[in-house]
């Protein structure tokens, strides 16, 4: 179950860091910015959601496959732009299964270090949104977790569910599977109706 777990936690940050590569190749960074992006897109939630709990060194760190894996994926980009961006909807589907994975695992990572299960859930949530906010800052944009339809808000779902299964005293691994599938299932059908939050509107 680890090994499965680290392959899909491995396949959810090469996808992540392919959003990160696409922005910098569309602002037409070069190399080194393209692979600074694409690291930032894919680790960044994760550093954070390890420093908060006292996980150190943070896993993307101690484990040289994470940022490897980023890596790889900023030379693919790099070299193959166009033929990444005619794989748009793939590329969104691993994406709602990589914030997935990342809100659960982050959720019950956050609980095993003993937080509480509301911080546990938010925590799970910079799992998977903190990359993409890092790397919308480093271009000076509004995060798009905070403008798309439902991406924070299925994260919050999926890890809510890992946290309301720790509080009832259920099984971790069926309630992650639970949670991931919530999560997925809330954003691919977002991303399927256009499903978003009411949107601020500013009087003229």
């Amino acid at each position: 179950m680890s090994t499965l777990l680290l392959v899909f936690d491995l396949i959810g940050t090469f996808v992540f860091a392919l959003s990160g590569a696409t922005l910098a190749v569309r602002q037409r960074l070069d190399l080194f910015g393209v692979l600074v992006l694409s690291c930032a897109a894919a680790v960044s939630g994760g550093i954070v959601r390890d420093v908060l709990i006292g996980a150190h060194p943070p896993a993307a760190l101690a484990d040289w496959r994470y940022l490897v894996t980023a890596m790889l994926a900023g030379l693919a980009t790099f070299r193959w732009y166009g033929a990444i961006e005619r794989l748009r909807n793939p590329v969104q589907l691993f994406d709602a299964a990589g914030l997935a994975l990342f809100a659960v695992l982050g959720t019950g990572k956050a609980l095993a270090f003993g937080l509480s299960p509301f911080a546990a859930t938010l925590l799970g949530m910079t799992t998977g949104i903190g990359g993409g906010i890092a790397r919308d800052v480093l271009v000076a944009r509004v995060p798009v977790v905070l403008q798309a339809e439902l991406y924070a808000v299925a994260a919050l779902a999926g890890g809510g569910v890992v946290a309301l299964a720790a509080v009832l005293q259920l099984p971790q691994q069926p309630a992650m599977v639970v949670g991931a599938l919530a999560c997925f299932g809330l954003r691919w059908m977002a991303l399927r109706h256009g499903w978003r939050l009411p949107v601020a509107r500013a009087r003229e």
